[in-house]
């Protein structure tokens, strides 16, 4: 059993506040003795101009020394205070996703690229709030990295094979005690300099073409005309007249570089740009690559961060030698050694060497450490939340989904109600009836989001779950649109015929069943026509073998003839009181058997203070 997860991130975050308040009084103190070392300095080497005196020239030498290693200490003691300090936000955070603090939570990554065909589409997304604020995204945002981002985002909206949860579910229990290793993981993720951008630019360059290697005439030029340069020059110091051929030559390098140079030094430059990525990434690849681990899926992400026997973080620090040489291009005194000796020819080779024999390794490497931080995310849920449990999948399009006390995973535990749920087989939905504010459009909330974490390879916010393979599909927040003219009921009848032709689809085309969530369908019309019309569309969904679940106020749908066969009935309530200060509403959110006996828009309306004339009781 893990020990409890709001008690270790308090002792933590107290001890890491303690050294970082430690720390900081060390920096300080060490800072001022810099500047006083400094200023000593400058006066005994003053006053030894002043008496000419040569010991008190050595004391100031003596001082600039102690100055320069007061500088390194300073460094070091401030990065310990860095990393001191994300070690204490770290812990911090995790008591905010225990609190459901999401004021307090870093902002999750905004989706912008496009998804496979059998992700969750963005509709269904928003109404489940699986992405942005408060999301099941923010929820499980851990990773620091952009793939790490990425990679959590694209397993929260693509569902993953039942053989992948399981490997994913196992991974996930060996991480979840190790508090160090995944607290080490996002110290050092945090400390990288690198955007998704420079990302991005990093794995193109590594893929892309040498340049050099395809000009492999110009790379001889460069080594044969330094080598000339070099013999001439020497010539020359020896007494040869030779210094005519000696210019000539160095006019020729002058050419290279004004016609080939320029693209050199932008190849250069792309690389160069660039650093932060590498340099940092090293660190991190060398993390997970020595880490003992026993779950295979997480021996697999290891072997793949291995390429020629040589693991990923070597090749990244070798890449990251290379930069000196990058960094004197820098140099005001740079000129006249590129004219001599044609340097940046020489380092665009190196690092083109170095881009042939791993460019090509590099996006496997980053993928894996996306799907690394992807499975510290799940790890870190399942420390956090020690009740909940890993769901199991039946065979394929069978059965149904059944739970025991699943509550909504966004909530905070001492809100979260638990209840007993089960919808299906197929051709059959979930009828929920209920008073306004009672927990109907929660229920189907905390139903599609655990079905994501359980095909993410989470654990569920519940005492067990089974389920078959679910492609989930939902209509709860259908908004009308001023800039395309499209009214609310318009925008919502379109989104029940894509609910629709996803039944169909996936009848005629098999994969996984299909799960819909539909709260209150059909608001925007009277209540006669809503009542055809939601009927038609259930059934309709019925007969396509769907699954679902049905939250609404209309008590006429569990009588329908077509409709009651397949529907299985439950309802919340709420206790009204009167008092002597007033009337009062409760509820349990806890789900019944059968339809909804009350009703509470008029007593909602007497609770905030609105006429309601001689309305019955």
């Amino acid at each position: 059993m893990f020990p409890d997860p709001i008690a270790l991130y308090t002792e933590r975050l107290a001890r890491y506040n303690a050294e970082q308040e430690r720390l900081d009084q060390r920096s300080r103190r060490i800072g001022n003795l810099n500047l006083l070392l400094l200023f000593a300095a400058f006066v005994v080497l003053a006053l030894a101009a002043f008496r000419s005196d040569i010991w008190l020239v050595a004391l100031a030498v003596l001082l600039f020394v102690a100055f320069v290693g007061g500088l390194v200490m300073h460094n070091r003691v401030n990065r310990k205070l860095q990393a001191i300090s994300l070690r204490a936000g770290l812990n911090r955070d995790g008591l905010a996703r225990l609190a459901r603090d999401w004021k307090a939570l870093p902002a999750p990554l905004m989706e912008s690229s496009p998804q496979p065909a059998v992700a969750i589409d963005p509709a269904t997304a928003a109404d489940l709030d699986l992405t942005g604020r408060a999301s099941l995204a923010q929820l499980l945002g851990t990773p620091h990295t952009p793939i790490g981002k990425r990679t959590l985002q694209r397993w929260i909206l693509t569902p993953a094979s039942p053989a992948t949860v399981r490997a994913r579910q196992q991974s996930c229990a060996e991480l979840a005690p190790q508090v160090d290793f995944r607290e080490e993981v996002g110290v050092r993720g945090r400390l990288l300099e690198s955007d998704e951008e420079r990302y991005a630019q990093f794995v193109a360059w590594a893929e892309g073409e040498s340049w050099l290697h395809a000009h492999r005439h110009w790379l001889w030029v460069a080594r044969l005309l330094p080598l000339a340069v070099l013999a001439f020059f020497a010539a020359f110091l020896a007494g040869y007249p030779v210094l005519t051929p000696l210019l000539g030559l160095l006019l020729v390098n002058l050419f290279v570089l004004q016609s080939v140079g320029r693209k050199v030094g932008d190849a250069i430059s792309r690389v160069a740009a660039q650093q932060g990525v590498f340099a940092s990434y090293a660190g991190l690849f060398d993390l997970f690559t020595a880490h003992p681990v026993h779950a295979a899926g997480l021996r697999q992400l290891q072997e793949r961060l291995a390429a020629d026997q040589r693991s990923a973080g070597r090749q990244m620090r070798d890449l990251a030698r290379w930069m000196p040489l990058v960094d004197i291009r820098r140099s005001i005194y740079f000129f006249p050694i590129e004219v001599a000796t044609l340097w940046s020819f020489h380092v665009l080779w190196l690092l083109e060497h170095w881009q042939r024999s791993a460019g090509a390794h590099v996006r496997e490497w980053l993928e894996a450490l996306g799907e690394a931080e992807a499975l510290l995310a799940l790890a870190t849920l399942h420390f956090e939340q020690p009740t909940w449990v890993f769901p199991e999948f039946q065979a394929e399009n069978s059965g149904a989904l059944k739970a025991l006390a699943l509550a909504h995973p966004l909530l905070p535990a001492d809100r979260a109600v638990g209840n007993d749920v089960e919808i299906g087989p197929p051709g059959s939905y979930l009828l929920v009836t209920g008073s306004n504010m009672s927990g109907k459009s929660t229920l189907l909330r905390a139903i599609g989001v655990n079905v994501v974490l359980a095909q993410m390879g989470a654990p569920v916010c519940a005492a067990s779950l089974t389920l078959p393979r679910l492609a989930v599909i939902s209509s709860m927040r259908v908004q009308d649109s001023l800039e395309a003219g499209v009214s609310f009921y318009m925008a919502e009848l379109r989104r029940l015929k894509e609910i629709v032709d996803r039944a169909d689809a996936q009848q005629a085309q098999g994969g996984p069943l299909l799960l819909y969530l539909l709260d209150e369908i059909l608001q925007g019309t009277n209540t006669a026509e809503r009542q055809i019309a939601a009927r038609h569309i259930i059934s309709h969904l019925v007969g396509r073998g769907a699954i679902g679940a049905v939250s609404t106020h209309d008590l006429t749908l569990a009588d329908a003839p077509e409709l009651k066969p397949a529907a299985r009935q439950v309802y919340f309530t709420e206790h009204f009181t009167r008092g002597a200060d007033g009337p009062t509403m409760t509820f349990d959110y806890t789900l019944h058997s059968g339809i909804a006996v009350s009703t509470n828009a008029l007593k909602l309306m007497e609770l905030v203070g609105l006429p309601v004339n001689d309305a019955p009781e």
